[in-house]
């Protein structure tokens, strides 16, 4: 498994992003749900289809893989997983990511193919990053945790995917509209002795 990770969008490193694809299909599942909070469903809808046509012009065939098509349906997901060479995870709220990966399984998926190296390609931006570390403490401060779009019981989980041993903090430094609240996450981090890397906007991580 490949990881290409950006700060905002695609980033600066697109010459290399389908380099990077283990086999070469060039499908795309484009996972939407990082908005799931959003009640403005024309800007959903523009936003949508604004990072479709993005992966679109560098020769990917993106489509959109909603995962509350797939909640309580693990196995169903992995097997519809298995179709795609990219899977890209937009960003958005991190606790509603996070909470749709649990409820669709694919938070298993994902750690499963991580351990055995599964040959496809995980990139995406903002919370779709963020979700990938040890931990989401600290994203509080940024990302409002009292949105619960799957229903009110729905519990906070705190606890990241663990694929990578660092947390990512994305749009450090930069001029995206989070940034000023950015330094508050990285300051809680540094006093709670967290292992993170902060990345400017057109920054990625590849892994």
């Amino acid at each position: 498994m490949k990881f290409y990770l950006s700060s905002y969008k695609l980033g600066d490193e697109i010459g290399k992003l389908k380099r990077l694809i283990p086999t070469g299909n060039h499908r795309v599942a484009y996972i939407p749900n990082a908005l799931d909070f959003s009640s403005d469903l024309e800007h959903r809808r523009q936003s949508e289809q604004d990072g479709l046509k993005q992966l679109e012009a560098i020769g990917l065939e993106p489509e959109v893989l909603d995962l509350r098509s797939y909640f309580n349906q693990q196995d169903l997901l992995a097997k519809k997983l298995t179709n795609f060479g990219v899977i890209w995870v937009r960003g958005g709220n991190v606790f509603v990511l996070r909470q749709a990966m649990k409820l669709s399984g694919l938070d298993n998926i994902l750690k499963k193919w991580a351990s055995s190296n599964y040959p496809i390609l995980y990139g995406g931006y903002s919370a779709g990053v963020c979700v990938l570390g040890p931990t989401l403490r600290g994203m509080e401060l940024v990302d409002d945790i009292n949105v619960r779009p799957y229903g009110s019981k729905t519990k906070i989980v705190w606890e990241g995917l663990g694929i990578i041993n660092y947390v990512i903090v994305p749009h450090y430094k930069s001029k995206y509209p989070e940034s000023k609240n950015v330094d508050k996450t990285i300051r809680y981090l540094i006093d709670n002795k967290i292992l993170f890397k902060a990345i400017r906007d057109g920054e990625v991580i590849i892994e």
